[in-house]
């Protein structure tokens, strides 16, 4: 099997209005297509960054809590690459997002931080 790239992440969202307005808002993702599929009381959000298409957001009626942050079984954390971690970080900021201390990665010299989403799902940012 050979594979080209990921297609796509999918997160499921417990209020549907507040982490749409999260991830377009806040992380600029652009929104591609929304959709309510009726049946299953849910939207489907596809967002993407540049132009890639890169997240599906989901609602479901009463989906349950992640149990642990950050190390629970299945998908850890989101991380996305950017230019300037210090122009990220007064951004978000200045939108009263919370935001971690920067920590330096000890295998690359790299900076990075989190943040977390409405979900509490770990947002990385890594400095390019």
């Amino acid at each position: 099997m050979m594979l080209n790239k990921i297609h796509h992440i999918a997160i499921i969202c417990s209020d549907y209005e507040v982490s749409k307005k999260f991830y377009t808002k806040v992380l600029g993702l652009t929104m591609i297509k929304e959709t309510y599929r009726a049946e299953r009381l849910s939207y489907k959000l596809d967002l993407a960054l540049n132009g890639q298409y890169t997240i599906e957001l989901f609602s479901f009626p009463n989906p349950p809590e992640r149990p642990s942050r950050p190390e629970s079984t299945g998908l850890r954390h989101l991380a996305f690459e950017v230019d300037d971690l210090d122009v990220v970080v007064a951004n978000l900021e200045q939108q009263n997002i919370y935001v971690e201390p920067i920590r330096v990665d000890e295998i690359t010299d790299k900076r990075f931080t989190f943040i977390a989403d409405p979900d509490r799902l770990p947002i990385e940012f890594y400095e390019k």
